[in-house]
């Protein structure tokens, strides 16, 4: 929409960006695990920041970087999506520009959240330190803009920013083939195609949906919208700092377990591990073959790193609960508490679904997964505490087995001390028969890694509540047990659970809205338009007509679509007023091209007819249209061409109405449609050596792609108006190589389902230069 860039689609999954100008490309996503390898769709933020995409085959949505080929946010489908639209509201009013103005105050509020790491896997790329921007970016402007999603068998879902479902619409039959809501909200025009069966003609209909509660509520849906975005942005950054805390918890912390657990299979004595420790901390002495162990396995050096290991493990996990999770989920708090508050105004939001007491739930939950987190701060700290104490104690130990001189500063071990290491092998070096049986190891030493376990297992050594005042308060008393004001604790329970357990209860929350206004959405006009011949399915689906436009200024639908008449496909013009009940002059016409070749063969004008083979608004004042001649020879070129509508739309003629038959096919009633010829004068250009097929364009940056029938061969064009006033094509820029791109344009996506693209990632032939040239695939 905003910028010099047109993304392309190919059939090996890749997903390409390319500068207009020289055609150079600008990055390229490769199809891998978290995508997916069958492109069926694309759309562009409007401000052109984002780029969507929809996969077929893992059925997820993607919102992409324009400045680098990363993923943002991604989210799956029920559905595998076959057209996307993404706009924008333009309705302006008072309240509304009050709260665009007041949308920071959260950020004066709430402390900046904390950038993640930067030497954690890639999965935290996106709140990494250079990238601390990166949220703000993907929750975009604050004007109200929405991704509507279409897909096989009547799936339709609208979501608002691109990330949070608002409506999931019922009711509308076949798979879609075009989807636009119009910038006032109040209507959502839908094309799909009906198969009764596989084998079946396919009958293409028409839908007009009212979604008037979107447009009478629209501050309300904004401001609910717009937190559920940050709460789902910041549920993301709490999964990503979960992910930096299990890198950072190391494998070698696990060490102590598995050489203790080996030495009790391999020993012949019969005291426990617990016993051969303690007599090492009572009398100095070691049995040899605690001995062995600890020289010959664990060794003085191993058992210095493995105490360095712990120290920065547990310390980098300390640092990520205190900074990151904690400050998550209290501005996650923040938000929630803000939507429960707006959940209680009924007279503006229970039309729009929300509900106070699931919003409760939420609430509860996010307070769980905080005790949580200070649960394990607190193991963390007696921990480090332990392992210190014991480390120190083990560390002189074998230096004196193994004799060598101990610096007098680690002889000092006070009283207190040696209680400290007792408790310590008392609590964690006891022999469980029953672990082994769950992990295969007889001990629990290491006691952080289980909170990060991603498993529905309860934890392996839970913390130890007894003697706990606060816990005998709450067990003897009645009233408490049941206290709403009390967040529930999960003390069997690894945080990961805590976690996905209270994501379930969010999600939960933010689903029902999405229902209530889907179940207000009706259907307010059904037209059967035409049926497809077979011969035309084996074309790709790219973005075959029909095709739907919304002009914002005068709130009109426009639908356009070809009927075959006499072997010549005639361009249709169907407009629809965005509000249901209001009607339109001239809702359906047909348009004649007149012989606009002034070829100087002696044929009679009237034997040429042109049959339209793409058409796509340019503007809202124009339509660019790919025409052939219908009587096709060798050497008749096909035709780019400007159809501007006050040529269709004159003031002539508007006694003759056309009056629908809704029992009939519109195709079934062709001849009674009016039709408009229309002679260009210099709007067209004919389009040498090339079988244009599909046309894309852009009218705010005034360029049209054409692309071949054989999907090979894309051409740019400027569609500049300098000149002399007249909108006129000129300086065709060079074919380029593309990987069998499929061109995209502002909000209208490539629609397709079985056939991404026509064409694999082989040799293109560059057409200005006639020579053959190799791909980078």
């Amino acid at each position: 929409p905003k910028r010099d860039l047109i993304a392309l689609a190919n059939r090996a999954g890749e997903v390409l960006l390319h500068r207009l100008a020289n055609f150079q490309r600008v990055w390229s996503l490769p199809p891998n695990e978290n995508t997916g390898k069958e492109v069926t769709a694309l759309a562009w933020r409007p401000d052109g920041k984002i780029l969507a995409f929809g996969l077929n085959d893992t059925k997820r949505i993607i919102l992409c970087d324009v400045e680098k080929p990363e993923s943002l946010h991604s989210f799956s489908v029920d559905s595998s999506i076959t057209y996307m639209h993404w706009m924008e509201v333009t309705e302006e009013s008072s309240v509304l520009t009050s709260f665009y103005n007041a949308e920071d105050e959260s950020n004066l509020l709430l402390p900046k959240l904390p950038a993640l790491p930067k030497n954690y896997s890639t999965t935290a790329k996106i709140f990494s330190e250079e990238k601390s921007d990166e949220i703000m970016k993907l929750l975009g402007d604050v004007r109200l803009n929405a991704l509507v999603l279409g897909g096989s068998s009547g799936f339709i879902e609208i979501y608002a920013y691109g990330m949070f479902k608002i409506a999931t619409v019922t009711g509308v039959a076949g798979s879609c083939r075009g989807l636009c809501l119009s910038s006032d909200l109040k209507s959502l025009s839908v094309i799909t195609e009906i198969r009764d069966s596989s084998d079946s003609e396919a009958e293409i209909t028409y839908f007009q949906l009212d979604t008037s509660l979107l447009s009478s509520y629209l501050p309300e849906v904004t401001r609910m919208a717009r937190k559920f975005t940050h709460i789902s942005t910041l549920l993301q950054y709490i999964k990503l700092s979960l992910t930096c805390m299990c890198e950072a918890w190391e494998e070698i912390l696990m060490q102590m377990d598995s050489r203790l657990t080996k030495f009790v299979q391999e020993k012949n004595t019969t005291t426990s591990v617990q016993d051969e420790f303690m007599q090492l901390l009572l009398w100095g002495k070691a049995s040899l073959e605690l001995q062995a162990l600890l020289m010959n396995q664990l060794t003085v050096k191993g058992l210095k790193k493995l105490g360095q290991s712990i120290e920065s493990s547990y310390s980098s996990i300390q640092k990520l609960v205190i900074s990151h999770l904690q400050s998550g989920s209290e501005a996650l708090l923040y938000h929630l508490s803000e939507l429960k508050g707006m959940a209680l105004w009924k007279q503006k939001y229970e039309s729009l679904g929300l509900d106070a007491s699931g919003i409760e739930d939420a609430i509860t939950a996010v307070g769980s997964f905080i005790l949580k987190a200070n649960e394990l701060l607190q193991v963390i700290d007696s921990s480090m505490k332990n392992f210190k104490a014991f480390f120190r104690w083990l560390y002189v130990a074998m230096l004196r087995m193994s004799e060598d001189h101990v610096l007098p500063e680690l002889n000092k071990m006070t009283q207190k001390d040696i209680t400290f290491v007792a408790d310590f092998l008392t609590e964690h070096f006891n022999e469980a028969p029953e672990l082994y049986n769950r992990k295969g190891k007889y001990f629990n030493v290491e006691r952080v890694g289980q909170y990060l376990k991603d498993e529905d297992d309860d934890l392996v050594s839970p913390p130890n509540t007894e003697g706990n005042q606060w816990f005998n308060f709450l067990k003897n008393s009645t009233h408490l047990k049941e206290s709403p004001l009390l967040f529930p604790y999960y003390p069997e329970k690894s945080l990961h659970f805590v976690k996905r357990q209270m994501e379930g209860v969010i999600d939960q929350c933010l689903q029902k809205p999405a229902d209530v206004i889907g179940k207000s959405v009706h259907q307010a006009v059904c037209m059967s338009l035409y049926k497809t011949s077979q011969s035309e399915d084996s074309t790709p689906q790219l973005f075959k007509l029909p095709f739907l436009w919304n002009d914002k200024t005068s709130n009109i639908h426009y639908v356009l679509f070809t009927i075959l008449e006499n072997s010549v496909s005639k361009i249709h013009i169907l407009r629809r007023h965005t509000d249901t009940s209001r009607s339109v002059s001239n809702g359906i016409l047909a348009v004649d091209f007149g012989n606009f070749l002034n070829n100087s063969i002696s044929e009679s004008s009237d034997s040429r007819c042109y049959s339209c083979l793409d058409a796509h608004f340019y503007d809202d004042e124009t339509v660019t249209v790919v025409l052939k001649e219908s009587v096709e020879q060798e050497g008749k070129e096909r035709v780019l061409a400007q159809l501007p509508l006050s040529s269709v739309y004159t003031d002539e003629d508007q006694d003759r109405e056309f009056i629908w038959d809704s029992t009939k096919r519109l195709d079934e009633q062709s001849d009674e449609i009016p039709t408009r010829t229309v002679l260009l004068e210099n709007q067209w250009r004919v389009l040498e050596n090339m079988k244009a097929q599909y046309v894309s364009v852009n009218g705010i940056r005034k360029v049209s792609c054409v692309l071949s029938s054989n999907l090979r061969h894309v051409r740019v064009f400027e569609m500049d108006v300098e000149d002399d006033g007249e909108v006129e094509e000129e300086e065709e820029e060079e074919t380029t190589q593309i990987a069998a791109g499929e061109p995209d344009e502002q909000n209208q996506s490539a629609d397709n389902q079985d056939n991404v693209c026509g064409a694999s990632a082989e040799e293109l032939l560059d057409e200005t230069e006639e020579q053959e040239s190799s791909l980078d695939p």
